[in-house]
């Protein structure tokens, strides 16, 4: 019998700005206002969700991967100074391999926040030690997600996933 890697759990963890709290259903009703603009989903594609279907989305997420090989990680981005929710990050683990995203509510957006989210995640990945390998795909033409990536230590492949580029960074090890 092959033994599965341990699975990584979101745990809190905080920025200069931000919380990172373990995502819950409870956030879905803030979070369907914050993410509520279709700008958003420009890149992303799909459109805002309501508040219901957020929440069932965020139940089959905080209820894991059915896949003990899988690992989803999921969190809401707290302002402290606003005491808010601005955005998420999120992290799927697979093996020794991190695949991470982040989004800003447009009414955030321009004050670093998601670099500032990003370099947290990957900090916190980083204390992990079955994560040698952090990537995150991003559209060519969204410049912003693009500094984010670079902020949080990811440097662009030449690969190409579903019209996006994958960035890939190396953790020591």
């Amino acid at each position: 019998m092959t033994e599965q890697p341990p699975r990584v759990r979101a745990e809190f963890f905080r920025t200069a700005r931000l919380d990172a709290v373990p995502l819950s259903e409870e956030h879905a009703a803030e979070m369907a206002a914050v993410l509520s603009d279709p700008a958003l989903h420009l890149f992303i594609g799909g459109t805002p969700a309501s508040p219901g279907a957020l929440r069932a989305r965020y139940e089959r997420l905080v209820a894991g991967c059915p896949d003990p090989a899988v690992s989803w990680c999921n969190w809401v981005l707290r302002l402290r100074e606003e005491a808010r929710l601005v955005g998420t990050v999120q992290a799927t683990v697979v093996g020794s391999v991190a695949e991470v995203a982040w989004v800003i509510g447009t009414a955030w957006q321009g004050r670093g926040l998601a670099a500032e989210a990003a370099r947290g995640l990957v900090s916190l990945l980083a204390g992990q030690t079955c994560v040698r390998t952090v990537i995150a795909h991003v559209h060519p033409e969204h410049r912003a997600s693009e500094a984010v990536a670079r902020a949080a230590g990811l440097e662009p492949t030449e690969v190409e996933r579903d019209g996006e580029r994958r960035w890939r960074l190396e953790l020591p090890g």
